[in-house]
């Protein structure tokens, strides 16, 4: 096979390889050295370390482990693999400078593209190639996290975002019937991770779930309730992390002068939007919120039904199988945050629900553990060690995580007490009408 010859999998790989890259080298632009190290924090890396990181995976698993080739990096291992670099120990390590860390990237980058150009196209080739764009797509969402938890600027992408729809509330819920279900992914997708596999037969039993995600304006109801105050909302587990922190309200709120809340997007204060998706909501502060409603979360399988329906061979996205646009969702950025939860109709779900792709993670009721059968993938560490321990499932990704990564089966995992991460709910009725 030529060089030069079109191979459309191939060729549309090494355009989202450099779209990541370019996305990435946007998330530290305009930022300091001091910033580019920033505060020791259990809930952030350095995000020179972290930049240095995501090229460093590249080349292990593209170049090194299935091409076969030497490091660039004699010590490139002792810096950047996260598996073995303990997480406090990053901001102690003798880094690289920005720039050189940005031209080991790049240099890593052209012969990851040079040898997938090269090569006759295997599916291994293209199985790691995708490991290592969805997993610089993950950091990237990360440094965005990064950025608003140490009150960076907004990165440059959020200015050229396009205007947000203005499409108010979204109420009620949709009544979704019980039956036999295929939770989990199929093997006709290109690339799946290992906790997505493989589909396999449950029974839901039916339920009610919302329509939308909880909004600002509903959340500060919460909030104006005394609901961080009053100890029967909470769990055993949750009352424990509140009083531990002091959280009277969520992550970057802030009483406003005259009243209400404000809240801090990036480097600045803006008034709650009543109408947006709540974000940056932990699980236990979910769960509370659903007690005082009368409600609760969902799990991962009415979640996953709720998006597909009982459709065979299942829907990739809730709207089926068209690839994302904004008109569905709000992904990538696009539009520079959260958006109201009644926009965006086109994206709805066999069953009514919306936005159950993009604007905010939501989290399930159910613990992250594998599915039956579960054998891992080379990349050992994604899932396997995460299983049995108090992470949660969340589902359907938010505002800033890239459309190409996504579909209805796909699994984040966070511990319940994270706040930083851009996660809302949505929640169900307690007993079937």
């Amino acid at each position: 096979m030529s060089a030069n010859q079109y191979v459309p999998e191939r060729d549309e790989l090494l355009i989202h390889l450099r779209d990541a890259r370019d996305r990435t080298r946007e998330l530290v632009a305009g930022l300091s050295d001091e910033q580019l190290i920033g505060p020791r924090l259990a809930i952030v890396n350095p995000l020179r370390w972290e930049t240095g990181h995501v090229a460093w995976f590249h080349e292990f698993w593209v170049l090194r482990h299935h091409f076969g080739e030497a490091p660039l990096r004699e010590d490139g291992d002792r810096l950047y693999d996260s598996a073995a670099v303990a997480h406090d120990s990053r901001w102690d390590l003798p880094l690289p400078t920005m720039a050189d860390t940005l031209a080991y990237g790049h240099a890593i980058l052209e012969r990851v593209a040079d040898r997938l150009s090269r090569q006759a196209v295997a599916s291994a080739s293209l199985y790691f190639g995708r490991l290592g764009l969805f997993h610089e797509d993950m950091h990237d969402e990360a440094f965005t996290y990064t950025r608003q938890t140490l009150g960076y600027a907004p990165p440059p992408f959020v200015a050229r975002a396009a205007a947000k729809p203005q499409a108010g509330p979204l109420t009620g819920d949709v009544e979704v019937p019980g039956g036999a279900f295929t939770l989990g992914a199929t093997p006709d997708l290109p690339f799946v991770f290992d906790n997505e596999k493989w589909g396999h037969p449950v029974t839901v039993a039916p339920f009610r779930i919302a329509r939308a995600v909880v909004t600002q304006g509903e959340l500060a109801e919460f909030v104006e309730a005394a609901g961080y105050e009053r100890r029967p909302l909470w769990s055993a587990e949750g009352w424990a992390w509140r009083e531990r922190e002091a959280a009277a309200a969520p992550f970057y709120w802030e009483r406003a002068d005259g009243g209400g809340f404000c809240r801090r997007v990036f480097d600045r204060s803006v008034p709650l939007a009543e109408h947006e998706a709540a974000v940056h909501v932990n699980a236990f502060e979910a769960e509370a919120y659903c007690r005082w409603k009368g409600r609760r979360l969902p799990t991962e399988a009415e979640w996953e039904l709720a998006a597909s329906g009982f459709e065979q061979p299942k829907r990739r996205f809730p709207w089926g199988d068209d690839p994302v646009t904004p008109e569905y969702a709000n992904l990538d950025g696009h539009y520079g945050g959260t958006i109201d939860v009644a926009a965006l109709a086109a994206g709805d779900s066999p069953f009514g629900c919306r936005q159950m792709i993009g604007n905010v993670w939501e989290w399930t009721a159910t613990r992250f553990g594998p599915y039956p059968g579960f054998v891992a993938d080379p990349y050992k560490e994604y899932s396997e060690p995460w299983f049995h321990t108090p992470h949660r499932v969340l589902r359907g990704g938010c505002w800033v995580t890239r459309g190409r990564l996504l579909r209805n089966t796909w699994r984040n995992f966070y511990e319940p007490h994270r706040r930083d991460a851009g996660a809302g709910f949505r929640t169900c009725a307690l007993a079937q009408r």
